[in-house]
């Protein structure tokens, strides 16, 4: 795969509120948690926000935001007929790499306890820092040389 992170524009906000609910709304309905299209919409407007392309197909998105020491990934999602071919993993080492050269002490993400992701998140060394009653808390510390 020749993969490429693209910066988003706000044209493409509807396919990421579409491509994430489509993605997260059986965990939503799991969890007797209500999906706002405005919430997401509010989210995505503060974000920085990166479309993941292989030449001319859009494969999904990412969505960053960062607090004064940390690189959050608030969203990930890859189209389902691309999952399971490396377009993730991909992802997380670059947004790994770009944490590394902003000196940022850590990458975290949240995640539904029951959404197979969490797999993924674990064999790119991210562990489990938190929970509540349907979230996990997941973070990889970075190497103390990159700051």
């Amino acid at each position: 795969m020749a993969l490429e992170l693209r910066p988003a524009t706000p044209r493409d906000l509807d396919f990421a509120r579409k491509l994430t609910c489509d993605n997260m709304l059986r965990y939503y309905i799991q969890h007797n948690l209500l999906w706002q299209d405005e919430g997401f919409d509010v989210g995505w407007a503060v974000r920085e926000n990166w479309l993941i392309v292989e030449g001319d197909t859009l494969l999904g998105y990412v969505s960053l935001s960062r607090d004064a020491r940390d690189l959050y990934i608030r969203e990930l999602h890859v189209i389902e007929a691309f999952r399971g071919q490396g377009a993730g993993s991909w992802v997380i080492d670059r947004v790994l790499a770009m944490a590394c050269r902003e000196r940022r002490r850590a990458l975290r993400l949240t995640v539904f306890r029951n959404n197979p992701a969490r797999t993924l998140y674990e064999r790119k060394g991210l562990t489990v820092v938190g929970t509540d009653e349907c979230f996990l808390r997941m973070q990889r510390d970075l190497d103390g040389s990159h700051r």
